[in-house]
């Protein structure tokens, strides 16, 4: 699968959801199956897979290459901390009701809500969000059409 990405000129995300993920994403780069910068995408809190704690991110964060690009986040609950951590250990960030419904216990979120939440946090810790372009920069995706 990851050839026919290639061929097609795709950019692969990795999505991880323990050590054992990224060791095969490496394999990946190292088979050069991935072009460019790679992405991996830390996924964290889920049941049997990697937990939702700053050592885990801490961990896994030094099995990715140097080159690499990365993005962590937590499910459900462990969202916004996971945002929090991920932006302070130099990642980038993920929210949307895709990992979590809800603002707060037993209020239901939108998109935007989890979005601003988010944004808040990072420029709250000092940091700042990439337009959408800057994004598309920093992981070298094409400029759409």
């Amino acid at each position: 699968m990851a050839k026919r990405f290639q061929d097609l000129g795709v950019k692969p995300e990795l999505e991880v959801f323990s050590a054992g993920d990224i060791l095969f994403g490496n394999s990946l780069i190292a088979d050069g199956l991935i072009d460019g910068v790679p992405l991996f995408q830390m996924v964290l809190g889920v049941l049997w897979g990697a937990p939702a704690t700053p050592e885990t991110l801490i961990y896994q964060r030094g099995l990715i290459p140097q080159n690499a690009q990365w993005a962590a986040f937590g499910i459900a609950r462990y969202q916004m901390p996971m945002v929090a951590q991920a932006a302070l250990l130099g990642g980038n960030i993920r929210v949307g009701l895709e990992d979590n419904l809800y603002l707060s216990r037993g209020v239901f979120a939108t998109n935007g809500q989890l979005v601003e939440r988010a944004c808040s946090i990072v420029e709250n810790i000092g940091m700042s969000i990439a337009t959408p372009a800057e994004a598309r920069e920093i992981m070298g995706l094409r400029i759409p059409r």
